[in-house]
C-alpha cells in the first residue's frame, strides 16, 4: 500500500468505526510489509523502537550506530551499518537516507523530522523498488510533520 492509499484506507476505518486510530504498527504491517519488504521497523529519531516485523529487532547499540550514520555519513560509508545483527554494506549515505546491501538483499532506512523507516529487502524485491518504498513513506510522514 502506497501512502495515497493509506488516506483511503484510512477513511474506510474511520467511517467503519466512527474513529480513526492509526498506530505506528499499521505503517509497517500495510505500508512497509505489505509493499513487499522481508521486514521493517520505526524507531524514534533519538532511539526507541515505536514498531517493528515479527523477528526483527535493533539492538540498542545498532539504533545508537544507526541513528549517528545520518549525522555522520561519511562514518556510516566506512564502517557499515548492522540490523537484527547483520552487517550491511553501506551504498548511500547522507543525512536523510542509508542504504546497504548483504548478499540478494539490503537495508533502506530513511530519516524523517521524528523517526527513522527501516526496510529490510530480500532477492524478491529490486533494490529500487525497495528504496521507492520507504522513501515514499518518509516523504508521506514528513509532509504530515513527522
Amino acid at each position: 500500500m502506497y501512502p495515497a492509499e493509506v488516506h483511503v484506507w484510512a477513511l474506510l476505518i474511520f467511517l467503519a468505526k466512527g474513529s480513526f486510530e492509526m498506530s505506528w504498527q499499521s505503517y509497517v504491517d500495510n505500508n512497509i510489509l505489505g509493499a513487499g519488504m522481508a521486514h521493517g521497523a520505526i524507531i524514534g529519531a533519538g532511539g526507541g523502537t515505536w514498531a517493528t516485523s515479527p523477528d526483527f529487532t535493533l539492538s540498542p547499540e545498532e539504533e545508537k550506530i544507526l541513528i549517528a550514520g545520518f549525522g555522520n555519513p561519511a562514518n556510516a560509508s566506512a564502517t557499515g551499518i548492522t540490523a537484527n545483527g547483520v552487517k550491511y554494506f553501506t551504498l548511500k549515505a547522507d543525512a536523510r537516507s542509508i542504504y546497504g546491501k548483504h548478499g540478494d538483499g539490503g537495508v533502506v532506512a530513511v530519516k524523517t523530522h521524528k523517526a527513522i523507516l527501516i526496510g529490510v529487502y530480500d532477492a524478491k524485491l529490486q533494490p529500487g523498488a525497495a528504496a521507492n518504498v520507504i522513501e515514499k513513506l518518509a516523504d508521506y510522514l514528513i509532509d504530515q510533520d513527522f
